[in-house]
């Protein structure tokens, strides 16, 4: 258990600071931000066609309302901690691939829900805007992660007893 727990700090840790260097943040997390806002955009957009995506930034042509999705709200950190308890955890690679690809769709799912209500919360009212923005969702998309990767623990294969 100690060599589990080692491992999953030393690759959290390690894909943290992979993910704030320079070349991370080009090739992987802005465009994959921009993916999530693109995709984002396209589900706002099929309730409200007065939606435009720029960038990172969906915008409601009607009130004004922006929000951009920075590191931090595009679930990238939520999917480096699945990455490293799947990786960490002694288990057959073919279970670690369709526990990683399943928790990355898992948790990207949540992530839209997360900034399509976000979206519209924050033209209802500003205040419970930045509390589920803070509070609420931070807490759930990283719950969302633990389930995960508690779900994929059931579904390994039990080790032959001796």
């Amino acid at each position: 258990m100690i060599r589990v727990v080692a491992l999953f700090a030393g690759i959290v840790l390690g894909l943290f600071a992979l993910e704030l260097t320079p070349p991370a943040q080009r090739f992987f997390v802005q465009p994959w931000t921009g993916l999530v806002a693109q995709a984002a955009g396209a589900i706002v957009r099929a309730i409200d066609p007065a939606v435009m995506v720029n960038g990172a930034m969906l915008v409601s042509t009607q009130t004004g309302f922006a929000v951009t999705i920075l590191a931090g709200c595009n679930g990238v950190e939520a999917m480096i901690v699945l990455l490293a308890g799947m990786l960490a955890f002694p288990a057959p690679w073919k279970h670690r691939a369709a526990g990683i690809a399943a928790g990355i769709v898992a948790i990207q799912a949540l992530n839209l829900v997360r900034i399509v209500s976000l979206f519209y919360l924050g033209q209802w009212d500003r205040e419970a805007f930045e509390w589920a923005h803070l509070y609420l969702w931070q807490a759930l998309v990283m719950l969302d992660a633990l389930i995960v990767w508690m779900l994929w623990l059931g579904t390994l294969p039990r080790p032959a007893r001796a």
